[in-house]
C-alpha cells in the first residue's frame, strides 16, 4: 500500500501564515514591509560601496561612534542575508517577511526532528507550533527591526544546528552554530552541549575517540573560519576582535551607562524571573511594556525545568541533560547582566536565545514521544495571551 503523504508541514505553514496575517492587520505591521530600524540593510549597502561604516549618523538607530565614524553596533551575519537582497530591493528590503521565514523554518525543522525522535504527526506538530508561537518569539516575527532580525535568525540557526546534530551531521551543525554566534555572541555557550551531547552519545555507542576527532575536524575548521572572519571584521573596525561596537554606543561610551554588570542582575531578576505580565494602570489592567518573567513569556523553559525535576525524581538524568540545563542557566545569568535585557518589549525578548536549550532537552528525552495535555494547555494559554499582548505592546 502506498504510504500516505505527511501534510503536517503544510498545515503548520498555513497556521503560521494565518496567525501572522491576523496580527499584521491588528497591529498595522506590514507583512512584507521594510523595517524603520534597518541597520542591517544600511550596513549591507555600505559594504557594496566598499565601506565598513555608514556615511552619516541616523539618529533613531543604535550606531556606535568610533574615531568620528558611525558603525552598526550589532554582529554582522544578518547583513550577509540582506546583502544579495539589496540587489533586488535596494534599500527597501522585506525585513518583516524575513523574520517570519526564519521562524517558519525553525518550526518545520523542529517538527521534522520530533518526528525522527518518534513523535506522532499531531503531537509533533502541536509542539513545534506552540513552542515557537507560544513565546516571546511571536512578537519578533511581526517586525524585522534590527534587534528582532538578529534574534530570529540566531534562533533559526541554533534550531537547525541542533537538528543536524540529531542527524549526526556535525560539519553543517557546527557551521550553522558559528553563524548563530555572529548574530548573538552569547550563543557561543551552545558549543558545550553540542560537543558534549555528541561525545556522550558516540562514547556510549563505542566509537573510538580518534574516529570522533576525525569526524569533528571539518566542522571545527568551518566554525573557526567563521570565528576568524568575525574577529577580523571587529579588529578592522574597532581594533579588538571581540568588539562588535556596543561599547561605543553613546549610552555606554560617554553617557555613563554600564552595559554588563552584576548591579543589573537584581532588577532584571525581579522583572524577568518574578515579574507578572499585567499591571494596573489608570486605564485599567495592561500588559507590562518593559517585560515580565521569562518563565511565563517563554514557557518552554519552564517545561524544561519541570522535565528536569521529573527526570531527577525518576532517576532518568544523564550527563547530557545536566549539561544542557547547566549551560542554559549560565546563559540566562549572563543575559541578566545586561542593563536592559532587551528594553521595550512584550515578554522576555532575550529569553528567546535560551529556547533552543529547551528544544535540545526535549530531543534528549526519546522515551517521551508525545505531548502531555498539561504541556499543550500551558503552551496554548501563553500563545493566546501573547496574541492579545502584541496588539497592545509593539514598537
Amino acid at each position: 500500500m502506498r504510504r500516505r503523504r505527511d501534510l503536517t508541514p503544510w498545515i503548520l505553514t498555513a497556521a503560521l501564515l494565518a496567525v501572522w496575517i491576523v496580527l499584521a492587520q491588528l497591529t498595522e505591521a506590514g507583512f512584507f514591509a521594510h523595517a524603520y530600524y534597518d541597520s542591517y540593510t544600511r550596513q549591507a549597502l555600505a559594504w557594496r560601496q566598499g565601506s565598513l561604516h555608514l556615511s552619516q549618523n541616523i539618529p533613531h538607530l543604535e550606531l556606535a561612534i568610533y574615531e568620528g565614524d558611525y558603525y552598526v553596533s550589532f554582529p554582522p551575519v544578518p547583513s550577509l542575508v540582506l546583502l544579495p537582497l539589496t540587489f533586488l530591493f535596494g534599500a527597501e528590503t522585506p525585513d518583516n517577511l524575513l523574520v517570519k521565514l526564519y521562524a517558519l523554518g525553525a518550526c518545520l525543522l523542529m517538527y521534522r526532528a520530533l518526528r525522527r525522535a518518534g513523535y506522532g504527526k499531531c503531537s509533533g506538530g502541536l509542539i513545534a507550533f506552540l513552542f515557537c508561537m507560544g513565546s516571546s518569539l511571536l512578537p519578533m516575527t511581526l517586525d524585522g527591526s534590527v534587534w528582532y532580525h538578529a534574534q530570529t535568525l540566531a534562533f533559526f540557526l541554533m534550531v537547525a544546528s541542533i537538528c543536524l546534530l540529531a542527524m549526526d551531521r556535525m560539519t553543517p551543525c557546527l557551521f550553522l552554530y558559528a553563524l548563530s554566534v555572529g548574530c548573538r555572541p552569547f550563543n557561543a555557550l551552545y558549543a558545550a552541549p553540542l560537543f558534549g551531547v555528541w561525545f556522550f552519545i558516540n562514547h556510549r555507542d563505542g566509537v573510538p575517540v580518534r574516529a570522533m576527532a576525525r569526524a569533528l575536524l571539518p566542522g571545527i575548521g568551518l566554525g573557526l573560519l567563521v570565528a576568524l572572519d568575525l574577529g577580523l571584521y571587529n579588529f578592522i573596525r574597532f581594533g579588538n576582535p571581540l568588539e562588535f561596537g556596543h561599547n561605543y554606543l553613546p549610552e555606554f561610551s560617554f553617557q555613563g551607562g554600564v552595559q554588563f554588570s552584576l548591579d543589573h542582575v537584581k532588577d532584571n531578576a525581579e522583572t524577568f524571573l518574578l515579574g507578572l505580565p499585567l499591571e494596573k494602570t489608570e486605564e485599567g489592567w495592561a500588559f507590562r511594556r518593559f517585560g515580565y518573567s521569562m518563565l511565563i513569556a517563554c514557557p518552554a523553559l519552564t517545561l524544561m525545568l519541570a522535565g528536569f525535576a521529573v527526570d531527577a525524581v525518576k532517576k532518568q538524568l544523564r550527563w547530557e541533560k545536566v549539561l544542557v540545563l547547566a549551560c542554559c542557566v549560565l546563559h540566562a545569568f549572563l543575559l541578566l547582566l545586561h542593563r536592559t535585557f532587551g528594553g521595550f518589549q512584550l515578554g522576555a525578548r532575550y529569553a528567546v536565545d535560551l529556547m533552543p536549550y529547551a528544544f535540545f532537552y526535549l530531543l534528549l528525552t526519546p522515551e517521551k514521544r508525545k505531548a502531555g495535555a498539561a504541556e499543550i494547555l500551558v503552551l496554548a494559554a501563553v500563545f493566546l495571551m501573547t496574541c492579545v499582548g502584541v496588539v497592545q505592546v509593539h514598537i
